[in-house]
């Protein structure tokens, strides 16, 4: 392996880790939780920490990890040393966020606010996003009441 390929491997190892890191630390997400929402496997994610890649990864992938995490591709690029400063996909306009949800999230950044807060609206947020939906129509409580 060349000195080059070598230096990639451990500056994108180096991108991924801080980037998982970060996802522990502000979101206390898993590395499961980490896979789901990016799509790209736990394995390949640990290849990449690792550095232990034969071929560079699938851009798609590295743009979904990044999209997953909420980080600009080109900076997984950069570390890569690809010369790709725009996705292969280009995302949507995100829809506008709803006020309860930009209030929570200005207190979750919010220095003033205890961590003991912060984690107490992160479990109510995994909570919700993660319940079972309750049905649309009244029909199922019409059954379960004859």
């Amino acid at each position: 392996m060349t000195e080059t390929a070598n230096a990639r491997k451990i500056a994108f190892a180096s991108f991924v880790r801080r980037a998982l890191d970060e996802a522990r630390a502000t979101r206390a997400w898993s590395g499961t939780e980490v896979s789901r929402r990016t799509g790209v496997s736990r394995q390949t994610i640990n290849r990449w920490v690792r550095g232990d890649w034969a071929s560079d990864p699938e851009a798609e992938r590295v743009v979904a990890f990044c999209e997953g995490l909420g980080l600009n591709p080109a900076s997984a690029f950069a570390a890569l040393g690809w010369d790709r400063a725009t996705s292969p996909r280009t995302a949507p306009a995100p829809p506008p966020m709803d006020p309860d949800v930009e209030a929570l999230l200005r207190r979750l950044v919010d220095p003033r606010v205890s961590d003991a807060e912060k984690f107490h609206i992160r479990e109510t947020i995994r909570y919700l996003a993660y319940r079972p939906t309750l049905p649309v129509d009244g029909r199922k409580r019409g059954k379960e009441a004859s």
